[in-house]
């Protein structure tokens, strides 16, 4: 059931990975745990066996339910020849940083990437010979005069974080690929059900399977899609750094797979119909959701991407940071806490200016007394008791 690759992706994130020699008569694979890997005699083990998905070798090459797993993601990604799995998101991206870049080599990261991405270039690329620069990804004209002749990747993100920026991708790969760089992308948000990256240009793209493809809050893992050439340029890095995520959490994570188009596609709904609420609310700045008609970056998402998500921010009006936390406190239904793509609702206060270092925040049009934001991740919760909760915690908001 593994080969459905012209079947729409509802139905390949159904019958991906699901090879009759990784799981018959059962529906799913089994959780394969186990260091060694035996051989049926000594010239079987002299033998050698190729370093590829589906030939044991050592348990750290992995075993029918990370190669299931492996390759239903590789299956929903247009473009790509194979997938690596690393033991969490941020894992992927340095993993997939290092895979492509050396001492004396440049980076370009987008000033709106994910903190954690920002802290990884500033320590490890750094401690490794490697120069990362921050640039404004909407300054499309000005992208060009980025590159050097030592530059030789472009990390993007699209929508940014907290901020939700989106940027115009098959350009700014376009320019990096004619510079002689390669792009990679981080596409946790919308995933490869909502933008397809290589198709829209991109050389190398990640996720953070922690999110929508777990779905339940109970697993952290990552994964680093590309072709033929840079796939087994990422898979020989991670084998040397001794990097293998395990079968339980794999098996975690093809569960999670299975469900995650009807989940996103719920979360989705309901997310569009608060962004909508809040921005008719007095007491909101700006909403910060591509999907919303007349948000930033609406007419680029609309025409790159087919779906979303339930992550979306917006700004509070004439707040100070007491009044931020206020609203989040007040709020029953929603969590408090990093991370998103659960079943559960999460809300995050965020003020980004000391994670910015190429644009400005606030910005343009935004007043220095509407810089705080807060972060909504929405789940799977009815529409309108988290509507009814939000609009509590505005009442809670003011003073006394």
């Amino acid at each position: 059931m593994s080969s459905h690759k012209d079947c729409k992706p509802a139905t390949r994130i159904v019958s991906g990975g699901r090879r009759k020699e990784w799981t018959w008569p059962v529906v799913n694979p089994p959780v394969w745990r186990g260091s060694t890997h035996l051989y049926e005699n000594s010239q079987d083990l002299r033998g050698g066996h190729p370093n590829a998905d589906g030939h044991f070798h050592y348990g750290r090459r992995g075993s029918p339910t990370q190669w299931a797993l492996s390759e239903a993601l590789t299956e929903l990604e247009p473009g790509a020849y194979g997938t690596v799995l690393f033991p969490s998101g941020l894992g992927a991206i340095s993993g997939a940083l290092l895979s492509v870049l050396k001492a004396g080599d440049v980076l370009l990261m987008t000033d709106n990437v994910y903190e954690p991405s920002r802290d990884a270039a500033r320590t490890l690329l750094a401690d490794f010979g490697i120069e990362t620069r921050f640039f404004d990804p909407l300054d499309l004209d000005g992208f060009p005069d980025q590159f050097c002749d030592r530059t030789k990747a472009v990390l993007l993100e699209a929508p940014g974080s907290l901020t939700l920026e989106v940027c115009d991708i098959p350009a700014l790969a376009a320019i990096a690929r004619d510079k002689g760089a390669l792009s990679l992308i981080d596409n946790t948000w919308a995933s490869p059900l909502g933008f397809n990256p290589l198709v829209h240009g991109c050389d190398i793209t990640i996720m953070a399977l922690t999110k929508h493809v777990g779905g339940h809050s109970d697993l952290m893992m990552g994964s680093v899609a590309a072709g033929e050439e840079l796939y087994n340029r990422v898979r020989l890095k991670s084998q040397a750094l001794g990097i293998v995520v395990s079968p339980d959490d794999a098996a975690l994570a093809l569960r999670g797979l299975r469900s995650m188009h009807v989940r996103l596609k719920q979360s989705t709904a309901t997310a569009l119909k608060l962004a909508e609420w809040l921005n008719t609310r007095p007491e909101v700045a700006r909403v910060m959701c591509p999907m919303l008609p007349g948000a930033p970056g609406h007419d680029l998402w609309a025409r790159d991407f087919t779906g979303g998500c339930g992550l979306f921010s917006f700004l509070l009006r004439d707040c100070d940071v007491q009044a931020q936390s206020r609203f989040i406190d007040a709020l029953e239904l929603f969590g408090i806490g990093y991370s998103w793509g659960g079943y559960e609702s999460l809300a995050t206060p965020f003020e980004p200016s000391r994670a910015r270092s190429a644009t400005a925040w606030p910005p343009e049009g935004i007043s220095q007394s509407d810089r705080y934001g807060i972060r909504l991740a929405i789940g799977l919760e009815d529409a309108d008791d988290l509507l009814a909760d939000l609009a509590q915690a505005f009442e809670k908001m003011e003073p006394g």
